[in-house]
């Protein structure tokens, strides 16, 4: 008898410490993906910051308007072929890795900045922007940190780090700019974006590159180790479901992707706003943007499918249309803007959770760099097709052009029955 209470004994000490153990997994995971969120919400912080005030220095260098639009087609272009690489860097070498290598190539890109004192060296500042990848790189690290079914409402608490980053930059870099010169916008985006380096390496473990299961087929495991390759974007494109949900996701947001372009001169034409109005705007998207994500989609995607959820947001883009197809003043904007915010946010998070888990956990990393890959291929292709738009045919063209295509897409989705299966590895 006591033999048998010593066993028993034992066994329920081995079950309480493997308890305490998946305790404290479970506290370290939450750790981690706080801080991928720290590091997001900075690195936007200073991207917009940049944003603002990169205009400024490029007019006090004597950079013309078309020089200009060069200036941020080159940055798009790099932001397009980096994205894919960056996300197979993460899957080969770990998002600590990737995390470091984006903060990094930050820190060189806003050094570059502060020593730009020609316009030949304020282009060779937005080469860095290659490697810029900071919210694929959080993307992955949330990825490889929750299962499945937490996945769509923790991408999406990135949307808060969006939103804290449109306020946050905006007004820090205007208010630097103003006071202390156009430079030290780039001193702090340089001392910030060494910081973030600091806290990825500190916090963010290490990890191995995820190994495929040996069940899987050949199709199913990377057959390329190099860090570009367009057999393994097509491969990823063969999964199940996959091709069908990435189109969706690149035509749906695609009206107001180049709406969003021509805002900058909408706002001064169609609108006649100021710049301190326009800004007032771009910090109430930011609000609108962080209670959205902070609040509503993490909620939906517990509770919903992520496939209703996929038609509810085409849905919403379509009505959204039919509103900028009507609107007049800019207070008609802002009662759009709200469930504009809602469906391009509940796009963005519920087609990467979706695309992620359609592929092998090994190659989540290249994914998410083809996600990423979306919006700088629209703001390269966008100044054109926007300014033809905008130009031949006014503000409301991008209305209905929204609400055609989302209208289609919508219908596409309902007849049919795409196949979506988590692969495993």
């Amino acid at each position: 008898v006591s033999t048998m209470n010593a066993k028993t004994s034992s066994a329920g000490e081995e079950e309480a410490s493997g308890m305490r153990n998946d305790t404290l997994g479970e506290v370290k995971r939450r750790q981690v993906i706080r801080v991928a969120y720290v590091i997001a919400a900075l690195d936007l912080t200073l991207l917009f910051m940049q944003m603002g005030v990169m205009p400024y220095l490029a007019k006090s260098l004597g950079l013309d308007s078309v020089g200009f639009g060069y200036l941020q087609t080159i940055f798009g272009v790099l932001q397009l072929v980096g994205g894919y690489i960056f996300g197979r860097f993460a899957d080969q070498f770990g998002a600590r890795a990737a995390l470091i290598l984006s903060c990094a190539s930050g820190s060189i890109f806003f050094l570059l900045m502060s020593l730009s004192t020609n316009i030949p060296l304020l282009f060779l500042s937005r080469l860095p922007g290659v490697f810029m990848h900071g919210i694929p790189g959080a993307q992955k690290v949330i990825t490889d940190m929750t299962s499945p079914s937490q996945r769509a409402g923790a991408l999406g608490k990135l949307g808060f780090c969006f939103g804290v980053g449109i306020i946050a930059g905006s007004a820090v870099g205007g208010v630097l700019s103003t006071k202390f010169g156009v430079y030290v916008p780039t001193y702090v985006g340089l001392v910030g974006s060494l910081i973030n380096t600091l806290i990825a390496v500190v916090w963010i473990p290490s990890q191995s590159k995820p190994k495929s299961d040996h069940h899987m087929t050949e199709h199913s495991t990377s057959q390329s180790g190099s860090l570009f390759s367009i057999r393994e974007i097509l491969r990823l494109m063969k999964f199940p479901g996959v091709m069908e949900v990435f189109i969706v996701k690149v035509f749906a947001g695609l009206p107001i992707g180049l709406f969003m372009i021509m805002f900058s001169i909408i706002s001064m034409d169609f609108f006649g706003l100021e710049a301190v109005e326009s800004g007032y705007l771009m910090s109430y998207f930011g609000v609108l943007q962080m209670v959205v994500q902070g609040l509503v989609v993490g909620k939906l995607a517990s509770r919903c499918s992520e496939m209703t959820l996929l038609r509810l947001s085409v849905f919403v883009f379509a009505g959204v249309g039919l509103g900028m197809a009507l609107m007049r003043t800019v207070w008609h904007y802002c009662i759009i803007a709200v469930p504009l915010v809602f469906a391009f946010s509940m796009l963005a998070t519920i087609t990467d959770s979706i695309l992620t888990k359609a592929v092998p956990s090994s190659d989540t990393g290249a994914m998410l760099g083809i996600c990423a890959s979306v919006q700088p291929l629209t703001r390269t292709v966008g100044p054109t097709i926007g300014g033809v738009l905008y130009k031949q045919f006014g503000v409301s063209s991008f209305g209905y052009l929204q609400l055609m295509v989302n209208l289609g897409l919508f219908v596409y989705l309902l007849k049919s029955k795409i196949p979506l299966q988590e692969v495993k590895s």
